[in-house]
C-alpha cells in the first residue's frame, strides 16, 4: 500500500471515529438544524425531493441539495438525530481526506498530514461535522470549485514543477461542476465568492490573463449546467416563485440584521481567531513572508489569501451576522497555518513571543470556561442567576434540573495540560511534538468538551419545549409555538401533513372554531391572549417556558 493510500484511509478511520458515534445523542438545536432535519423529514413523508417545504408549506430560503443528503440518511437511519447530523461527519471525513491528497499534491506528505491534523483540531472547523447545518458541504463544494480552477490556471501556463496529468478543460469542466453542486446547496453566493476571488487576483495580477474568458465562460457554463438542473426544473414546474423569494430573502440578509443577527464590525474577525484556534494563532503568522521555494507553492499562498480576505471582507459588508457565514474562511485560513506550522518543524522560522502568547491567552479562555461552568453549576447558581439577565425567561433557564457530576472539569484539565505539554516541546524546539500534541489533543478535547457539555446547554436552553413537543407525537392535536420562532414543534411533534388551511392562521388557533385541540409553547417574558382568555387554561410553567392547552369545542 503507497503512504497517500494509507494516509487517506487513515484520516478516514480517524474522521469516523470522531465525527459518527453519539451524533444522536442530544436533541438538534433551534434554529438551523432543526428546521433543515424538518425540510428533509418532509421530503420523506410528502416523497417530494423537487421542492423544499417546512411546515408543509414551500420554503424558499435554501435550494435542496443537502436536504437530499438529510433524507437519504432519515431511509438509512430513521427521522431522528443521528440522520440530520449524519451527512456532516460523511463530509468531515471526505474533507480531511481532500485536504491530504491536496497538501501532498502541493507540498508534500507532511504538509498534508499537517493540514489535516490543523483542521481536525480547531475548534469550529471540527464542530461543524458534528452538526445538522448546511455549510460544510457549501464550503467543501466551493473549495474545489476554486482549486480546480487554480489547476487550470497552472496548466494553461505549463507552471513548473508541479503534477497536473488532467487538461486544462477537464480542470474547469471538474471545478465548474463542484461548484454548480455548491449553487444547489446554498446559493449563487457560492459562485459570488469565487468571482470576487478570481476578480481581486486577476487585478492584483495587473490584469493577466490567467485563463481566457472563453475558459471562464466554459467554468460558469460547468456550473450553471449542474445548477440549472434543479433552478430551471423548479422554475418549469412552479414558475420564478423559487427564485424571487430567494433572491429577496438573501438581499435582506445583506442590507438588515435578520432574525436578530446583528453584530459589530469585527465580529467574524474574533469569531475565526477565537472559534478556529489554535489554527488561527499560526495563520495570523502566514499572513507575512515565508519562505516558499517554488513558484506554484507561492502562487497557492496568495490565492489562500485573496479567498481569505475577499470572504471576510463580504461577510463583515453583510449586515447579518451569524457564525457560520465566515466558515468558508476555514481552508484558507488552516492551509496558511499549516505554512508556518511545517516551517516551525524545518526552523525556516521561529516561534514568536506572541504567538506562545496568543496559545496562552486564547487557550486559557477555553480552559477557564470548560472549568468555570461546571465548578459554578455544583456550587455557584446563585451568583450566575444575580449577574445573569434578569428577565424572567433567562432566569428560568438557569432553573433547570441539570445533572452536574464533577467529571465535567475533565476537558479543561485536559486542555490545560495539553497546553502545558505543547508549549514546553515548543520552548525546547521538539516542534513535531508540539504540533501533534497540540492539535491532536485539541481534536479530544472538542470531543470530550461535547460528552459532557452539550447535552446539559441544550437542558438549560431548550429542552423544556422540546419535551413538550416530543409528548404530542402520536396525538390527533395542533402544536403552535406562539409568540416566538420555533421549528421543534415540526420535527418534535413528527407533525403530518396539514390537511385545515386554517392552522396557519395564529387567531384561529386562539380565537376561531378549532376542530381540534391545540397545544401552545409560549416564553414566560411573553403576555399574550393565551394569559387572559377562560377558554385557554395553563398546563404548566418550566426552565423559562409555558405551556397551554385549547380544547376544541
Amino acid at each position: 500500500m503507497n503512504q497517500k493510500l494509507f494516509f487517506s484511509i487513515l484520516f478516514g478511520v480517524l474522521g469516523a471515529l470522531l465525527f459518527i458515534p453519539f451524533l444522536g445523542g442530544v436533541r438538534l438545536f433551534d434554529w438551523d438544524e432543526i428546521n433543515f432535519a424538518e425540510c428533509s423529514r418532509e421530503m420523506v413523508v410528502l416523497g417530494d425531493y423537487l421542492r423544499v417545504h417546512v411546515d408543509f408549506q414551500p420554503f424558499y430560503e435554501k435550494p435542496p441539495f443537502f436536504f437530499w443528503c438529510q433524507s437519504l440518511a432519515m431511509h438509512l437511519f430513521g427521522t431522528n438525530e443521528f440522520a440530520a447530523r449524519f451527512p456532516n461527519a460523511v463530509c468531515g471525513i471526505i474533507t480531511l481526506i481532500y485536504l491530504y491528497n491536496l497538501g501532498y499534491k502541493l507540498h508534500g506528505h507532511r504538509f498534508g498530514l499537517l493540514w489535516s491534523l490543523a483542521y481536525l483540531g480547531s475548534v469550529t472547523p471540527h464542530l461543524y461535522f458534528r452538526s445538522g447545518i448546511i455549510d460544510p458541504f457549501f464550503n467543501l463544494f466551493i473549495f474545489i470549485g476554486l482549486v480546480n480552477l487554480i489547476f487550470a490556471s497552472w496548466k494553461r501556463e505549463s507552471l513548473s514543477g508541479i503534477k497536473l496529468p488532467r487538461s486544462v478543460w477537464a480542470y474547469l469542466f471538474i471545478g465548474g461542476f463542484v461548484l454548480g453542486m455548491g449553487i444547489n446547496t446554498k446559493g449563487p453566493v457560492a459562485y459570488l465568492i469565487v468571482c470576487l476571488t478570481l476578480g481581486v487576483y486577476w487585478i492584483l495580477s495587473r490584469f493577466r490573463w490567467f485563463i481566457t474568458p472563453i475558459q471562464f465562460v466554459f467554468y460558469s457554463i460547468a456550473a450553471t449546467l449542474v445548477s440549472i438542473a434543479w433552478y430551471g426544473l423548479e422554475t418549469y414546474l412552479h414558475g420564478p416563485t423559487f427564485i424571487r423569494e430567494f433572491l429577496t430573502y438573501n438581499f435582506r440578509l445583506f442590507k438588515q440584521p435578520d432574525a436578530g443577527h446583528a453584530g459589530f464590525p469585527g465580529y467574524h474577525f474574533i469569531l475565526l481567531l477565537v472559534g478556529c484556534f489554535p489554527a488561527s494563532i499560526f495563520a495570523i503568522r502566514g499572513q507575512g513572508p515565508l519562505f516558499i521555494e517554488r513558484p506554484y507553492q507561492r502562487e497557492f499562498k496568495r490565492w489562500m489569501l485573496i479567498l481569505f480576505w475577499v470572504v471576510l471582507i463580504l461577510f463583515t459588508i453583510v449586515r447579518s451576522k451569524i457564525v457560520h457565514y465566515s466558515s468558508m474562511c476555514y481552508f484558507p485560513l488552516t492551509y496558511l497555518a499549516t505554512l508556518v506550522l511545517l516551517q516551525l518543524e524545518d526552523s525556516k522560522i521561529r516561534m514568536d513571543v506572541w504567538m506562545r502568547v496568543g496559545l496562552i491567552v486564547i487557550g486559557g479562555i477555553y480552559v477557564l470556561a470548560t472549568l468555570a461552568l461546571p465548578l459554578l453549576a455544583l456550587y455557584g447558581m446563585d451568583y450566575v442567576r444575580a449577574v445573569a439577565d434578569q428577565d424572567a425567561f433567562t432566569q428560568g433557564n438557569l432553573n433547570a434540573q441539570v445533572n452536574w457530576t464533577g467529571w465535567e472539569l475533565l476537558p479543561g484539565v485536559w486542555l490545560l495540560i495539553v497546553l502545558i505539554v505543547s508549549l514546553r516541546w515548543f520552548n525546547q524546539r521538539e516542534t513535531s511534538r508540539a504540533i501533534v500534541t497540540l492539535f491532536g489533543g485539541m481534536a479530544v478535547f472538542i470531543t470530550l468538551t461535547l460528552w459532557f457539555f452539550i447535552g446539559r446547554i441544550e437542558a438549560i436552553s431548550q429542552a423544556a419545549a422540546m419535551r413538550f413537543f416530543e409528548s404530542a407525537q402520536g396525538k390527533d392535536v395542533y402544536v403552535k409555538a406562539f409568540g416566538y420562532r420555533s421549528y421543534g414543534p415540526f420535527f418534535y411533534t413528527q407533525k403530518p401533513p396539514v390537511t385545515n388551511p386554517n392552522y396557519y392562521n395564529p387567531d384561529w388557533l386562539v380565537r376561531g372554531k378549532i376542530d381540534k385541540d391545540v397545544w401552545f409553547s409560549q416564553k414566560v417574558t411573553e403576555q399574550t391572549a393565551l394569559d387572559s382568555l377562560p377558554y385557554i387554561r395553563k398546563l404548566k410553567e418550566e426552565n423559562g417556558f409555558k405551556f397551554f392547552v385549547r380544547k376544541a369545542q
